[in-house]
């Protein structure tokens, strides 16, 4: 099916020369002078190749393409205890992207685990349309390797809201989801709550956890469960919050709290970036990387998964934030791995 679809659009793209030299050629006919149907025969050609090519790129190549992208955080408020704590952030992992080829998500793994995170947090989309597509990769999954575990939260598509079957329970589906992170997998999966993380002096770091929260109607169709207020009940010191979508950021957590830390995914900077630019920037204020309010932070991760098998510009992201307590850290990424 897929293939198909890639063959129509070529041909469609190939009608664009083909149009222009038949409209050139009645204004030609009508002057009484010949047009030359070559050039246009030979854009149509180099047009389809191209666009061909391309889309072989982005299947074959791009979005196994996995890269480490390191920052360093520093923030006054982080416990001297927490100083160089590693976390890996991870998002959308969409698991049927892995279906045809299942060994590639050992790689991502891999790539993960060689960091040697102190924590792993991810933010959301396990899944495109539901639970069973996770099931095969159980065992792969379990192989992530950290030494506080995962955190994570439910993304919009874990809420089941796209290609369901609307005559099954879609609110039992998304417990199911939530039963195989935690139960199966041994996650913990914050749903509009909060976790500590304790260093043997004491001091802690309190995690947020929220479900897909979205404001304005960002990106395509989605969903809003999200209760910030809930998760921030009782918590205070340095705190990092966990939210798929990052038109969260912007809505309610820079006017209404002072977390210093937002971690979110869901744009994959649209999957396309071409000199910089990305579709994205049609639907988020914020795409990709690190942007910084004053003192607080908003990082986006591009995802390890697809919605549809194809990247360009855009690789599947692992990034590697190492807390500092103080000082200045350059907010500077680095690419420091590429597959």
């Amino acid at each position: 099916m897929l293939v198909c679809l890639c063959i129509i659009a070529g041909l469609i793209l190939a009608l664009i020369p083909h149009i222009l030299w038949f409209l050139g050629w009645i204004g030609c006919r009508i002057a009484g002078v010949s047009l030359p149907y070559s050039c246009f025969g030979l854009a149509a050609l180099t047009i389809v190749i191209l666009f061909w090519c391309t889309l072989a790129y982005g299947y074959f190549i791009g979005r196994w393409k996995v890269e480490s992208v390191a920052i360093e955080y520093a923030h006054k408020d982080i416990p001297e205890a927490f100083d160089g704590f590693k976390i890996v952030h991870i998002s959308d992992l969409h698991l049927s992207t892995f279906d045809d080829s299942p060994e590639r998500l050992n790689t991502f793994i891999d790539e993960i685990n060689r960091h040697s995170p102190d924590l792993v947090c991810f933010t959301g989309d396990m899944v495109t349309v539901g639970r069973s597509e996770a099931e095969p990769y159980t065992d792969i999954l379990k192989n992530i390797s950290s030494g506080h575990g995962v955190l994570s939260v439910l993304g919009n598509h874990d809420f089941m809201i796209y290609g369901f079957n609307p005559r099954d329970d879609r609110d039992k589906a998304v417990e199911d989801l939530a039963e195989y992170q935690e139960d199966v997998l041994g996650w913990n999966l914050l749903r509009n709550e909060s976790a500590v993380i304790e260093a043997e002096d004491g001091s802690i770091i309190t995690f947020l956890g929220v479900d897909n929260a979205n404001f304005d109607n960002q990106g395509f169709r989605t969903i809003h469960k999200g209760d910030l207020k809930k998760a921030m009940d009782g918590t205070d010191g340095f705190r990092i919050l966990l939210s798929h979508d990052p038109s969260h950021w912007r809505a309610e957590v820079l006017p209404a709290t002072d977390i210093p830390l937002t971690l979110s995914g869901h744009t994959h900077s649209a999957q396309i970036r071409i000199l910089g630019w990305t579709p994205a920037e049609w639907s988020f204020k914020e795409t990709a990387g690190r942007y910084d309010n004053e003192e607080q932070t908003l990082y986006i991760n591009t995802g390890l998964g697809c919605t549809a098998p194809f990247r360009l510009g855009v690789n599947p992201e692992v990034t590697v934030i190492t807390l500092r307590s103080a000082g200045n850290c350059e907010k500077k990424e680095k690419v420091f791995n590429k597959m």
